[in-house]
């Protein structure tokens, strides 16, 4: 049976500002909840999980809870405006996939990541176990996670030398991202690493297959954009009939050879329990920072017999679904 889930990238939250207070919530107010995404629509698995574990706390939506929805749609320059629209409403607790800088002055609002990328060492919490201040939530494990994509992608392929890494010059984490996977693929013996960059989908669309000539497989690094448009991508590369492995399970789904990383929409399904804390007057900067507990790696025999391309037993062996 084929699961979906989806992935994504990173995006933008609010500052971790010193001083912050809770409003208290208004005898009948029904509380309202901001969400903040690089995704285009609701109907996605992350949301539709997150809906679920908040009906399982009681919360019905439009009943007494309120889902206020902002899509940047991979356009990560849209994140302060669509910020201030839920800070204007007001919000009592927003939802983000990420947390980063200059999203809300006052420090004020709650703020739960459901996909943050090294929240200590960016500065957005004192320490994972207590992270102080108004955020909390769960990462992506991100540096690990670019390193094992290498160390899989190498394993199912052993003379692959040279890697094309696609990446996205306006994420705010790219350098980083493309740091992690330039070192693991290093200690592996592969020396040759390009970027391929596409910052927004006309630049995405714009790319030939010809741009990945010279190199022998392609990592892909989690970015909204390529989320959003992944069958573009998907069609980029199959098109230069090279192997590949992707973020999220999403891109196996829609034709990639390989995926893996963090079930994000489980992320979203344990966020609900941190927004139903906070509402009921839990703090944020007490509640720790968690990090994913459910992975997925898929493997897409479809897309590797029409790219012509074997993919060893050993590999198989450790997937979590074979597409056939």
């Amino acid at each position: 049976m084929r699961r979906r889930s989806i992935i994504r990238t990173v995006f933008g939250g609010l500052l971790l500002a010193p001083g912050w207070a809770f409003a208290q919530q208004a005898p009948g107010r029904i509380p309202r909840v901001g969400i903040l995404t690089q995704a285009s629509g609701e109907r996605t698995p992350m949301f539709d999980a997150l809906r679920e574990g908040l009906r399982d706390l009681g919360y019905i939506e439009g009943r007494n809870i309120i889902l206020e929805f902002r899509f940047a749609g991979g356009d990560h320059a849209r994140g302060p405006q669509l910020a201030a629209e839920l800070l204007a409403l007001p919000v009592d607790v927003i939802v983000a996939e990420g947390v980063s800088a200059a999203m809300d002055p006052s420090g004020r609002v709650p703020i739960v990541g459901v996909a943050m990328v090294d929240p200590v060492r960016l500065g957005r919490a004192t320490s994972l176990a207590r992270p102080g201040g108004n955020i909390t939530g769960f990462t992506l494990m991100t540096s690990e996670l670019n390193a094992k994509r290498v160390e899989l992608l190498q394993s199912a392929f052993p003379a692959i030398t040279r890697l094309a890494v696609l990446v996205n010059p306006a994420q705010p984490t790219h350098k980083w991202a493309f740091e992690q996977t330039e070192t693991a693929a290093r200690s592996l013996g592969l020396v040759d690493l390009r970027k391929v960059e596409a910052e927004n989908l006309a630049a995405l669309r714009a790319l030939r297959p010809a741009a990945l000539s010279g190199a022998d497989a392609v990592v892909v690094l989690p970015e909204g954009v390529f989320y959003n448009y992944r069958r573009d991508v998907v069609s980029l590369i199959n098109e230069a009939r090279l192997p590949a492995i992707y973020p999220e399970r999403d891109y196996a789904d829609d034709g990639g050879l390989m995926s893996y990383g963090a079930n994000l929409a489980d992320n979203f399904r344990r966020a609900a329990d941190y927004v139903d804390r906070i509402l009921k007057g839990g703090k944020p900067g007490d509640l720790p920072i968690q990090e994913p507990v459910r992975f997925d790696f898929v493997v897409n025999l479809k897309t590797a017999r029409e790219l012509g391309l074997t993919i060893p037993p050993t590999i198989l062996a450790r997937t979590d679904e074979v597409i056939e």
